[in-house]
């Protein structure tokens, strides 16, 4: 690629868009309107925590290949693709707020001079490159020009925690284009990464926009299934860990995805089972399983907080419970959607004190919760005089502690794993009360 590539939005999706391209050689600009949030990024103050990211901006910065601007039009001149990966927020009844989309639509609209690629990375409804197209083309019949361009969706697949690999070695890249011309760029702009032998998938727009929600959709509901299963087998006395090896080895099913816990959060998932929910509604078909898959998910972020209301028999006041982990999942400081945050809120509505810890989610945590709650130095401070443990997010650093330091200082040693990531048997060696999801 000889021209330069704009995206439009500095989120989670952009940031990693433009720093990855670039480091394959490609020049990028990344623009955002958000002006203090430019000048860090000018500064390599990077907005979110996910690793190597860091690192790949600076390298890039200091080669010239990244650069940082919060003005499209003025970017506009020498860039054949502009990548729009700005919010889609839920609305709200639930659908995804276009709003952005169109402002970026609007704006390339309003000042291309010559031939664009306008390529939605952002997840949005199916028929959104229709709008983005109408509204394009309304600005320049305003304008009175005829300037040829395309619209193209290239939904991203990134995992948060492992966003970085993910682009540069994914599974696949899926592109809905309208055009071979539209086709070839995409193709040339992704032929660095041909040399790891991933797949490129072309199909229409339509396709593509509906591929991103279903692949979440299906990930959701293998969650919230063996939720539902796990919540089954401790009724029937089953182990969740046993039928999880006993399916997972099926090659039909696999596995991946297949581990019970306190649901899905993030900034991902939820958004996109109810979008795509909304999408099914406005179309006249009612998806019933998605609906499920959303209730069994609210239901299980409870899951500890139930177990422990039961063991207590409804005592909880002035109970003082401690919270391994914030985060949605580990690497990542996103509590957007996270169970603890709906234990969190059970835990003070029921007068308990509550005291957290999370290596990296701890600012993001007094951002959202101020100081309702108590604020650990590290893991054992954290469960200094406790009446319960809840482990809400596998971290690696929560696997392997000291167990006689927990036992010593917790109040009662406790402990309700939300992840399943103990071994219930040496716990109990060790003199701890232990309570998993569906063993």
């Amino acid at each position: 690629m000889n021209s330069k590539v704009l995206v439009v939005g500095t989120g989670y999706v952009g940031l990693v868009t433009g720093a990855c391209f670039s480091e394959m050689g490609i020049p990028m600009v990344c623009i955002d309107i958000d002006k203090e949030k430019i000048e860090n990024l000018k500064k390599g103050i990077i907005p979110i925590y996910e690793p190597g990211l860091e690192f790949i901006v600076e390298k890039n910065m200091k080669a010239g290949r990244l650069q940082f601007s919060t003005s499209l039009q003025d970017n506009l001149d020498g860039a054949k693709i502009i990548f729009s990966a700005v919010g889609t927020p839920p609305d709200e009844d639930g659908s995804a707020d276009l709003q952005y989309v169109l402002e970026v639509a609007r704006t390339v609209g309003q000042h291309m001079k010559s031939y664009k690629l306008i390529v939605t990375k952002s997840t949005v409804p199916v028929g959104t490159a229709v709008l983005v197209r109408q509204t394009v083309q309304k600005e320049l019949d305003k304008r009175g020009l005829k300037i040829e361009f395309d619209v193209a969706s290239n939904p991203e697949f990134l995992k948060e925690g492992d966003a970085v690999s993910d682009f540069m070695r994914p599974d696949r890249v899926v592109v809905g284009v309208e055009s071979k011309k539209a086709e070839e760029i995409m193709a040339a702009l992704y032929r660095p990464f041909l040399i790891n032998n991933f797949r490129v998938i072309f199909m229409d727009i339509a396709s593509a926009e509906m591929t991103k929600y279903a692949a979440n959709a299906m990930l959701a509901t293998r969650i919230s299934f063996m939720n539902d299963i796990a919540n089954l087998c401790e009724k029937v006395n089953a182990n969740i860990n046993m039928v999880r090896k006993g399916i997972g080895t099926d090659t039909r099913i696999g596995n991946k995805f297949l581990y019970a816990g306190v649901g899905y959060g993030g900034s991902c998932f939820p958004k996109d089972v109810k979008a795509l929910i909304k999408i099914g509604e406005k179309n006249g078909h009612e998806l019933r399983i998605l609906k499920a898959v959303e209730e069994v998910n609210e239901r299980q972020k409870s899951v500890l907080f139930d177990k422990l209301n039961a063991y207590y028999k409804g005592d909880l006041k002035g109970k003082r419970i401690a919270l391994w982990g914030l985060a949605f999942k580990p690497e990542t400081d996103d509590m957007r959607e996270a169970p603890a945050l709906v234990l969190i809120k059970k835990l003070l509505d029921a007068d308990c004190i509550v005291k957290v810890y999370d290596p990296v989610a701890m600012k993001e945590a007094k951002r959202r919760l101020k100081d309702k709650i108590i604020y650990a130095n590290d893991i054992y401070d954290a469960v200094d005089d406790a009446d319960a443990l809840f482990l809400v997010t596998e971290w690696k650093e929560f696997r392997m502690p000291t167990w006689s330091i927990v036992h010593k200082v917790m109040k009662k040693p406790l402990i309700f794993d939300g992840r399943n990531i103990y071994d219930g048997n040496e716990l109990k060696k060790n003199k701890f009360e232990y309570y998993g999801i569906g063993l």
